[in-house]
Order: structure tokens, then C-alpha cells, then sequence
């Protein structure tokens, strides 16, 4: 995986594979869908125990679909992209994806637990914006969820 925002894009076509999006609107509403799930990482890890909330999502200990960051990712996408857009019950059915593709988030960390290859503590460096890096999979991992921030 070359970074987990192209991970996150091919969940959300593959989720949304079987709503109707209209072809002129398709990699507005998708770009859109990924550009929400990103925007709720990267400000619940700069809220007061956001820190925690993401460590939670990432291993898989946290309930993706009752998650205040999928809950974030849901306002954004309705806020940023659907209220702009006519598109009446697909864009529920695309807003109604989005816990689904959160969870398949959580899953990419799920074994990990902070004394494997991954240092969770790098990972929200990064998410913060930070220049954590390394070598072999701790330097993927942190490559991988810049690559959220495009760069930033």
C-alpha cells in the first residue's frame, strides 16, 4: 500500500461502488468522502484526548461505527460535499458508508498494540504534523499516514 490515503480512496470506491453517483460528480463526492475521513483524523488528534481516540481507532479497540471521529467524518462529508450537491438518496446511502469504511481504518493497525514494529507515538506525530520517521515498517507507517496530510 503505497499510503493509506490511497488505502483510504480505494475503500470509499469500493463501498461506494453500488450508489448511483452521477459520472460529472463521482470524483468530487469520492475525493470528498476520503478528504472528510482525513479532516476528522487530523482535527480529533488536536482536540483535548484526541491522542487517545485515534490510538483506540487505530488498534481496533475503539468501536469504529460508534466513533466520535466517524461521527466527524460524517458531518464533514455532509457539511463539505453533500450540501453543495443534489443528490438526495444516494448521498445518504454515500454518508451511510462511511462507518463501514472507517472501520476497515481501524482494521490496518489492529494487531498492532505499541510494542510491535509500529510506534503508535510516531504515527500521531505525524497526524500532528511532526517529521517522525525511521527505517523498515515504522518508516512506512509514518510515510503512509503523512501521506493523509498531503504532506503537511
Amino acid at each position: 500500500m503505497a499510503n493509506i490515503s490511497d488505502y483510504i480512496l480505494k475503500q470509499v470506491n469500493a463501498a461506494a461502488g453500488k450508489v448511483e453517483i452521477p459520472s460529472n460528480l463521482k470524483d468530487q463526492v469520492l475525493g470528498g468522502m476520503k478528504d472528510s475521513i482525513l479532516g476528522s483524523l487530523t482535527q480529533t488528534v488536536a482536540k483535548p484526548g484526541g491522542i487517545d481516540e485515534i490510538k483506540s481507532l487505530l488498534t481496533g479497540k475503539a468501536d469504529a461505527a460508534s466513533s466520535s471521529i466517524t461521527a466527524l467524518a460524517g458531518n464533514l462529508f455532509n457539511k463539505n460535499v453533500l450540501s453543495g450537491l443534489k443528490l438526495g438518496a444516494a448521498g445518504a446511502s454515500l454518508k451511510a458508508l462511511i462507518p463501514g469504511i472507517m472501520g476497515k481504518l481501524s482494521g490496518i493497525l489492529k494487531d498492532q498494540d505499541g510494542d510491535g514494529d509500529v510506534d503508535l507515538n510516531d504515527i500521531i506525530l505525524t497526524l500532528k504534523g511532526g517529521n517522525a520517521g525511521g527505517s523498515g515498517l515504522l518508516g512506512k507507517v509514518t510515510g503512509i499516514l503523512g501521506g493523509i496530510l498531503g504532506g503537511k
